[in-house]
Parts: C-alpha cells; structure tokens; sequence
C-alpha cells in the first residue's frame, strides 16, 4: 500500500496535461464565452484513445484501468471543468451501460464506435419529476410488435445534442414503481427524436447541455439494454461508476485553482513580502493542499474499488461528495488570494469558481451522496426494529400485554399477582420507600389519575406491600406537587432499571415511557382501555385506580413486615413467542435475503401483506438485485 499512483499514470497524466495546456487552455476563455462545445477538441481526444481508456482492447478501448481515467477527467477539468465532464458522461454514462449490460451485438454496434471516439455518448434519465427520485420517470416506452414507442422527454442532458448515441429510460411496465422501468439505446436522427435549445449555464458552459425531446420514436426490440425492468438498476449502477468522473472532475477544477492561487501568491507583494508569507495565506495554500490530497485518494481509491470488482458504491458517493464540497471551498480561498483580480472575466480563478458548483448538483445531489452513504454504513435494520405497515413499535419494546379487562376486580388482582409470583417476584422482601428510583429494584409510582392528593396513601401503602421505593410521573412531582422532583421517573427525570414497575393512573406519556423502556417487567393499572401505557406494558388491569389499588395492596400483604431485599439481580425479561407466518418462506439463492411478506418491500413499492407468489415478475432482490426466478423456498 505505497498510496502513489504508478509511473504508467504518471505518464498518462503527463500527456493528457500537455495535451489541455496546448489544445483546451488556450480557448477556454472563448469556449466559456461563447458557450461553444470543442467539437475539434474532442475529435483529438478520441484520436488519442482517450475516450475509451477503461474499455477492452477488442470493444475499441485502450485497455488502461478506472484509475488512469480518473486521472484523464482531472487533467483536463484542471484546465477547463467543460471539457472533463464531456468525457466524463461519456465514458462513465453513455459507454458503460452497454459495456456491463449490452449484449455482443449491441457492444460491436455501439460500444466500439464509442469507446475509439468515433461517436459521442450521452445518458438521459433526469425529467421534470424525475431528478433525486429517479423513481419519478413518466417517459414510456410502449411495445408495439417487433419495436417500442417512445415518448416523453429529458433534462440537463450533458452532451446533448451533440451525443450520437444515448442510454434513456423510460417506463415499460407502469403502477409498479421502479421494477417497471428499462433502459434503452437510442440513436440521434431517429424520426420523433429531436433536442431543446442548449442552456445557457452558468459553468462549464463549453460542455453542451439540451433537452431530449420523443414524440412517438420507434427504438428496435433490439435496442432494449438488458431486460425489461432491468432500467433502475441499470440506471443506479451507472450512477455508481459515474461519480467517479464527477469526482475527478471536481478534483481537478480544484487542482487548477489551487495552482493558480499558489503562484499568484509568491507573484503579488504586499506589505514588502509576497503575500504566501504573510501567515493568513499561507495557511490557506495549506488548507488548500490538504484538502487535496484527501479528496484525491477518496477517487484514486473508488476507481481502484472499481477497477478490481469489488464494492465500490459508498466509496464512489464519498469520493463525489467530499471532493466537490471541498472543490467549491477551494476554489472560493483561491479567488480570496487574487482578491479584486480574481473578481474579473476571463481569469482562470473566475472560471473555475463557476464551473466548480455543478459538481455538487449532477450526477446524484451531495445530499443524496450522504444517503447512499448513510444507507451503507447503517445497513438494513433489523425487521423486528421495523414494524410493517409503518407504524412504531412500543415505546418500552416487546412487552406481553397481558391486559385484564374482564371479571370482578377481584379475580383480575388475583390473576396479576399470581402472573408476577410466577415471574419469580418475591413479595416477603421490600426496599425502603425513599430509595432513589435509579438504584431501586422496584418502583410504585402514581400519575394525575390517582387524583387528590389523600390518595398518595393508597399509592404509598401498595409501595410498602410490593416492597418498592415511591415514584411519580412528572406532573405529579413538578405540578401538583405530591412528591419531591427527584421521585419522578421519565426520559428527563429519573431512569427506572429496575425489575417491577407498576404505574398507578399514569396514561404513558412517551417521555415518561422511555423513562421506564429498561424496567423488566411494567405493570399497569388505570380506566382508559386506551391509554398509551397498556400498549407498552406486559401486564395491565383497566378499572377504577382507586378501587384496584387497595385490593392490590391486600393480596400482596402476607401478614408481616417485609424483610430486608437481597442486593438486586436484574432478572431477564420475558421473551414474546413469534406466531410462525402461515405464509411460505422464500429466500434470494444469490445473497441469502429473506423475503418477508408482513413488511414488503417498501423501497420499491411493494406494499406490506404482498405474497411472494403475488410479487411483480420484474421485482428483484433489494439487496443484490437477483431476478425473482433465483428465489428458493425454504
């Protein structure tokens, strides 16, 4: 692990280097003004291999690795930010999709051409509707006997209308979410595909960008990439790879700020020294260089990744993210070195402080970038953590919810007390009353339902029968006062860690249940059937609190004062028996995920309660993308 590029990409870089000094720089400035895409520019570039540098030698590519692209991308953005992207969104969007998706026929028709720069490539999946949530395509591709319909439209399409050949996606299959999308190969000139007028950008204004425009467009079966609903993996797959582009573009939109900035600085003199030695700057130019070197081997690292078949997703959303926010801070400290100079059209500063913003937005927003990365680095909870039908789980965990709404009150104090004996809870030992709620081994508390404030002593004298230290809930201590402020149990007063809580008239407020979340065992007792704390208990009684206490109170009484508690164990709590499903259980041969019918697949529009059998052919395994077919039931 020697963290250096190897001399084969030292090499490369040294010729992609003189190559934009001699040929992109000096029109840069009219490119930019202009809003002129460098046709002839391009044309070289393809005459020096370098619009197929990661592709096979027999598909027309160089043969060189993800790495020597980057490198390729960053030289050239180091000059002019345009001219990287355009062969950027070559390469990393409209070639490769072909190249992992295409079959033999479609790589010879189409990837050869591309990847020896005899054509252009481009890809079309943003829309209207469709830019972060790709999910919102509304261009449809209809099958009509031997071809597909195409009609819609597509935005801030980079390349476009220059690109000869396309990768758009459109809906095949509709009211199925993403499975209903596929990808396919789209030749410019075709009859019913037209272009927008190229926006007038603010930055990288030399890389031509359009609208594409389909008005009932006949594309061949043939042209169909991979199968149909195959679109959204293809698409996100693509955008995968594609970051690394947008990275080293960013990279070296920041590379070439940077160095201007650094020689500008021993250049200018201010108070008798260049300013590189008045220390403000120079720490700055350290920033700068730091910042740098990071991001570079953020992307030098997720080509790698790339380059070796392994898993580069989070990485790539890294390397695009952190790159273009520290490519934006940058080059804003390098226009802040040229001060009022680097304020004026035509420097090179100026240029790349417009160029460099792009960079956060296409090719999947940072923010979207910090979800990918999230979702990576927190993974899929666990499906007990995620209830179906998106609704919460109880606030306190699984609990038993044994609730006793029926017999004479009597009979249900009687079966509760049985039910906690048979827990193993001991009612011959007891702790003190003021014990602090943190260190007690049970606790009695009582909420605004007890009522006035002479019923604390049926509160009081059930703690004494349960051997429990006295606890409230907060508007009990903090509003009406009952008990001191330190009694009071909840997520801002005290935790309960304890084993037996009984709550006496409190409803369960969620500060006050995630006060209790750790106690073994929560009993609950008050006369709304509905109240919070019996979906959060594992055993309740509904009825009058003020008569249940005292019939509670009596059947825990064995007739002598309690002994001394041994020093607290905390017992295990019971654990809840799962209902085995009466469904079938289908498992992916390919990754080992679990289909689960009570949760679905929500991510991509499968409702929860769907069978497996009931799920759409095209659906594929969310985790590694296995079709259907490759499910076995186990």
């Amino acid at each position: 692990m020697s963290f250096k590029t190897t001399e084969d990409h030292e090499a490369l870089r040294a010729k992609v280097r003189e190559f934009a000094e001699a040929e992109v720089k000096p029109l840069a400035f009219l490119l930019d003004k202009e809003n002129e895409f460098p046709a002839d520019i391009v044309t070289k570039m393809g005459q020096m291999g370098l619009m197929g540098i990661p592709y096979p030698k027999e598909y027309g590519g160089t043969g060189l690795d993800m790495v020597s692209y980057a490198v390729a991308v960053e030289e050239l953005a180091r000059v002019d930010g345009g001219t990287g992207v355009i062969l950027s969104a070559h390469t990393s969007l409209g070639s490769w999709p072909i190249f992992a998706y295409g079959t033999e026929e479609q790589k010879q028709k189409y990837l050869v051409p591309l990847a020896k720069g005899e054509t252009l490539g481009a890809f079309g999946l943003t829309e209207q509707n469709a830019g972060s949530d790709a999910s919102g395509t509304e261009t449809t591709a209809v099958l009509d006997g031997d071809h597909y319909v195409l009609n819609g439209g597509k935005i801030f399409i980079t390349n476009a209308d220059k690109a000869d050949t396309y990768v758009v996606f459109a809906v095949t299959t509709p009211d199925i979410g993403t499975h209903g999308i596929s990808a396919f190969i789209v030749e410019k000139g075709w009859e019913g595909f037209t272009f927008g007028d190229h926006y007038d950008k603010m930055g990288i204004r030399s890389s031509s960008t359009a609208e594409l425009i389909f008005n009932d467009v006949k594309v061949p079966c043939g042209n169909l990439l991979g199968k149909e609903g195959d679109g959204f993996k293809i698409a996100m797959s693509t955008l995968d790879g594609g970051r690394i582009g947008i990275a080293a573009q960013a990279l070296g939109i920041a590379q070439g700020a940077y160095e201007s900035a650094l020689e500008y600085s021993k250049e200018r003199v201010q108070f008798g020294r260049p300013i590189c030695e008045q220390q403000i700057i120079s720490f700055k130019l350290a920033d700068m260089a730091t910042k740098l070197r990071a991001a570079r081997f953020l992307v030098y690292s997720a080509a790698e990744l790339k380059e070796n078949h392994e898993p580069y997703g989070m990485e790539s959303a890294m390397a695009k993210q952190y790159a273009s926010d520290v490519c934006l801070e940058i080059v804003n400290d390098a226009l802040q070195i040229f001060g009022g100079n680097g304020y004026l059209k035509g420097m090179e500063v100026e240029r790349a402080y417009r160029d460099a913003k792009i960079c956060t937005i296409y090719e999947g927003t940072n923010e979207i970038q910090r979800v990918v990365i999230a979702s990576h680095i927190i993974g899929k909870m666990p499906k007990d953590a995620v209830p179906s039908g998106g609704q919460h789980g109880p606030v306190t965990g699984v609990r038993k919810k044994m609730i006793l709404k029926e017999g004479a009150a009597g009979e249900r104090v009687n079966t509760l007390v049985e039910a906690l004996k048979a827990d193993g809870y001991d009612f011959t030992v007891g702790i003190d009353i003021d014990t602090p709620i943190t260190q007690a081994e049970r606790v009695v508390s009582a909420g605004k339902g007890i009522g006035e404030k002479e019923n604390m002593a049926l509160v009081r004298a059930l703690a004494v029968q349960a051997g429990a230290a006295l606890g409230s809930s907060r508007p009990v201590a903090e509003t009406l006062k009952y008990v001191p402020l330190n009694r009071y149990v909840g997520m801002s007063g005290q935790k309960f860690n304890g084993n037996l809580y009984i709550a006496c008239g409190i409803s369960g407020a969620g500060q006050h249940l995630k006060g209790i979340k750790d106690a073994t065992t929560i009993v609950a007792i008050n006369n709304n059937p509905n109240a919070p704390i019996f979906k959060n208990c594992d055993y309740g009684i509904v009825g009058d609190v003020l008569e249940i206490l005292p019939l509670l109170t009596t059947a825990l009484d064995n007739g002598e004062a309690k002994k001394p508690a041994p020093p607290m164990k905390k017992m295990k709590r019971a654990v809840v028996k799962k209902v085995k499903p009466s469904w079938h259980t289908y498992v992916c041969n390919g990754c080992g995920y679990e289909y689960n019918p009570a949760v679905g697949d929500p991510e991509n529009d499968i409702r929860p309660g769907t069978l497996f059998d009931a799920l759409p052919e095209e659906w594929i395994c969310p985790e590694c993308g296995e079709e259907k077919d490759q499910f076995i039931e186990v």
